[in-house]
C-alpha cells in the first residue's frame, strides 16, 4: 500500500506542507518529477486529504477551547451531527463508545460565548437530551498529526 519513500513523503509534507517539491525529492532521495508524481498519487488515494495552515485560536478570537458530551436520542441525530457539523465553531465531532453518544470539540471567543451556542444551537435540537461541557485550561499539545509508524512494505 505504501511503501517507506510514501511514509517519509507524507512525514515530512505532515510537519511542513510548504515544502517545496525540491526539498521534498531531495529527502526522499528522489528526482523532482519522481517526488511529484507520488504526492499527486497520495493526494488521489486519499492518503493526503487537504493541504492547511495552522492558525493560532488566540489571535483570532477563539481563546477558549471545551469539549461537550452531548447525549443523543436514535430519533433525529442524523440532523443533530448535520447542524453541529456545518458551524464553524465545531472543530471536531466523535461518535464515541460509553455513556455518552457524542465527544465534539469546540473553539470559541470565552465562556459567554460557549454559553450562547449551547444554548442557542446544542440544545435546541430535538435529538439532544444532555450535555457536559469541560473547559481546558492550558493546552499542552494539540494536534492534527498522525503518528506514522513503521509498517512493512506492501
Amino acid at each position: 500500500m505504501f511503501d517507506a519513500i510514501d511514509r517519509k513523503i507524507c512525514a515530512l509534507l505532515q510537519e511542513n506542507a510548504r515544502a517545496s517539491s525540491t526539498e521534498v525529492a531531495q529527502a526522499v532521495s528522489l528526482s523532482v518529477s519522481a517526488a511529484n508524481e507520488r504526492i499527486r498519487r497520495l493526494s488521489t488515494n486519499g492518503a493526503i486529504r487537504g493541504w492547511h495552515a495552522a492558525l493560532s485560536p488566540e489571535l483570532f478570537g477563539a481563546d477558549l477551547c471545551a469539549f461537550v458530551l452531548i447525549d443523543m436520542d436514535f430519533e433525529g441525530e442524523s440532523d443533530a451531527v448535520a447542524a453541529l457539523t456545518a458551524r464553524d465553531e465545531v472543530q471536531e465531532l466523535h461518535h464515541i463508545s460509553g455513556p455518552h453518544s457524542y465527544l465534539m470539540k469546540l473553539r470559541l471567543a470565552d465562556t459567554r460565548a460557549l454559553q450562547s451556542f449551547l444554548s442557542d444551537v446544542v440544545k435546541p435540537l430535538p435529538a439532544v437530551s444532555r450535555t457536559e461541557s469541560i473547559i481546558t485550561l492550558d493546552t499542552a499539545k494539540e494536534t492534527p498529526a498522525i503518528a506514522l509508524k513503521e509498517i512493512p512494505d506492501a
